[in-house]
Order: structure tokens, then sequence, then C-alpha cells
């Protein structure tokens, strides 16, 4: 059975750091995301890396503040996210594709599972 299983939200004031961690069972796949939502928003991308080699995409959000890594041997990826802002907010997804794609998938619909989300809250 496939299953992605987040962990590591939290609440924190602006500034500190969190790190996400996302984990695989099943299978493994193409490409692995992060995404994050905040309520009357569109889910948006924050990040991800393709498995097969180490490329990673950043939404110009987050470059220099966030970082993606992963465990191969865990089946597992990670979002470091340093000099948290109260815009980072919102509820996290892991996201997985199985499939290739020659440029970087970037839309919701691009990915086949999904997390159930952790919230990060960072205060002011």
């Amino acid at each position: 059975q496939v299953q992605l299983v987040e962990s590591g939200g939290g609440l924190v004031q602006a500034g500190d750091s969190l790190r996400l961690a996302c984990a695989a069972s099943g299978r493994t796949f193409s490409f692995y995301a992060w995404f994050r939502q905040t309520p009357g928003k569109e889910r948006e991308l924050v990040g991800g890396t393709r498995w097969s080699r180490s490329e990673t995409y950043y939404a110009e959000s987050v470059k220099g503040r966030f970082t993606i890594s992963r465990d191969n041997a865990k089946n597992s990826v990670y979002l470091q996210m340093n000099s948290l802002k109260p815009d980072d907010t919102g509820v996290y997804y892991c996201a997985a594709r199985a499939y290739y794609a020659d440029e970087y998938p970037k839309g919701v619909s691009d990915y086949d599972y999904w997390g159930q989300g952790t919230q990060v809250t960072v205060s002011s």
C-alpha cells in the first residue's frame, strides 16, 4: 500500500526554523514535492526533488531559506525551513509522482499521491 506520512509541523516564531519529514512506503517515486495551502488560496508548490538525480526545485518565495534533502535508504524526503516568516504559515503536504517528466512537474494535478498534511504556523 502506497502511503506518504508527514511529520514535523508546529507553531514557531518568525525567524525560527522547522524541519518537515515525509516518509514514503509502498514504492519509490520519480518526483517528491512539498506543497502548502492557506485558507482561501490554491495549493502551491514550495519545492521538490527528482529521485533519479540530484535535481531540486524551489519556489522563488522560499529560495535561500528552504532546503530539500532526502534519505534514499529510508525513502524519505525532508524540508528544512529556516528564517520562517508569517507568510509561510499553512498546511504543508508531501506529494509524489510515479512517472517520469522532462520538466519538473509543478502542478497539483501532476502528483499521484499525497500525505495528510501538517500544520505550520509562524507567528510574528
